[in-house]
This record gives structure tokens, C-alpha cells and sequence, in this order.
């Protein structure tokens, strides 16, 4: 899942369980807020910053953030969703690790690896159990190529939920970037044999095989990932068939 699919993702657990969460005489207008934000981004922006400066906490600064990433100002909405998540008015942890991740996604929107790791990690801290976020945090790590860390990450994840195929593809390609082939074929071919013919698998099994010289396997897979369902796998072996043309 990319980066801004994750962020999508969170934002809608997050406003489906607002009500539980808003229990004070601010909870209409934090509602409210969030509504707004994927509307008239600029609205909701001018309305949770004066909301601020008048005390509006943790909301405001979330209602300003979710804001400022529909406006692809990323790195200012990871900063205040940081903020937001290590306000003390925020008590319910599960709803702190939400911020965090939230953060951490637009850090990774940003391009920011290093901060995006921090978040991840403090979302960690709080809900230590989450594969998602394991897989997160390793993507932040993929982004400063340190890819020992991606993959140890992406060990733990597995450890969590260890018959995910997208876990196993993702940790393939922090194994092919380590040069570890085998163990990355090993982890490719078993997501294979959990989802047979998924777009990312097929995708990286071809990537794979190119960097192994086997160009024709290679393009093979990239053929069959056009056909797997996936646009995002489509879209990636069309141009990787396109590197292939002599």
C-alpha cells in the first residue's frame, strides 16, 4: 500500500470513530472541522488555525493537519500532527498511536525518511502489535536506503502476521537491495504460492530476475503483473518492460 493509500486509510478509521472520542463541548465543531478538510481544504485550514490561537488543542491541530495534506503541504501537516500526538490533552493512546501514524504517512508524502521513522516509532511504542505499522517504519527506512533496518522491520512484521503476501514481497526487495537473492526469491516465491499471480510479487520476482541477468524471466513476469489486476503492478512492469527494449 503506498504512502498516500495508508494516509486515507487512517483518516477514515479515524473519522469513523470520532464520536466516541469527542465527548466535550468542542465535538461539533473538531466534527465538523475534519468534514471540511477534504472539501475545502483552505477553509478548514483558516478555521482550525484560528481555532487554535483561541486554545483548540489537539483538535485544531488535527483538523489543520489533515487540511494541509489535502493541499500536499506534507511536511507542515507531519509536523502538527506530531504536535497533536504528544499533546497531554490526548489520553487515549490508541487515538495517539492513530496521530503518529498519521504523521509518519505525511512525512512520507514529504520525503522526509528520517522523520517519517520517528513517528512510525512512536506509534510503535503505543501499539506494539500493529504489522502495518512495522511495515511502515521499514518503508521510512527503504526511503534512506538503510535497508537493514527495512528488512529487520519487515521481520517483525512478519513475525506478527506471517502469511501476508505484500509483507513478503516488501521484505523481497529489501533482500534484492542487501544482495541477499536467495533469501529474496525464497520470500518471493512463498507470496507467490500464498496469492498466485499478485502484481506486486510477479513485479518484483521480474526485478529480481533482471538484476540476476535472467531477462527474459524478467519479462515474463512483468508481462503477467500487466494482466494481474493491480494498476499500481501494471503500472510499474509497463515501464520496467519499457527498460527492457533493446
Amino acid at each position: 500500500m503506498s504512502a498516500h493509500s495508508r494516509m486515507i486509510a487512517v483518516i477514515a478509521t479515524c473519522l469513523l470513530s470520532l464520536p466516541a472520542r469527542a465527548a466535550d463541548a468542542d465535538s461539533v465543531r473538531y466534527r465538523d472541522c475534519l468534514a471540511v478538510t477534504s472539501i475545502k481544504p483552505a477553509a478548514a485550514l483558516a478555521d482550525a488555525d484560528g481555532w487554535a490561537k483561541a486554545g483548540g488543542g489537539a483538535p485544531a491541530l488535527h483538523c489543520a493537519a489533515l487540511a494541509l495534506i489535502q493541499l500536499k503541504r506534507y511536511g507542515d501537516a507531519g509536523a502538527r500532527l506530531d504536535r497533536a500526538a504528544s499533546a497531554a490533552a490526548v489520553p487515549d493512546l490508541a487515538f495517539r498511536a492513530v496521530l503518529f501514524t498519521q504523521a509518519g504517512n505525511a512525512w512520507l508524502l514529504a520525503g522526509n525518511g528520517a522523520k517519517a521513522a520517528q513517528s512510525f516509532s512512536a506509534a510503535l511504542a503505543l501499539s506494539p502489535g500493529d504489522a502495518d505499522l512495522y511495515a511502515d517504519l521499514a518503508r521510512a527506512h527503504a526511503m534512506r536506503r538503510n535497508w537493514p533496518e527495512a528488512e529487520l522491520r519487515l521481520g517483525n512484521a512478519l513475525q506478527i502476521a506471517p502469511r501476508r503476501p505484500d509483507l513478503l514481497v516488501l521484505r523481497a526487495s529489501a533482500r534484492r537491495a542487501l544482495k541477499r537473492y536467495a533469501d529474496a526469491r525464497n520470500d518471493v516465491e512463498a507470496a507467490l504460492k500464498l496469492r498466485p499471480g499478485d502484481g506486486e510479487a510477479l513485479v518484483e520476482r521480474g526485478l529480481l530476475r533482471q538484476q540476476l541477468g535472467d531477462l527474459g524471466g524478467a519479462r515474463r513476469d512483468f508481462q503477467a503483473a500487466l494482466k494481474s489486476g493491480s494498476d499500481e503492478a501494471a503500472a510499474e512492469a509497463k515501464v520496467n518492460l519499457e527498460m527492457l527494449k533493446p
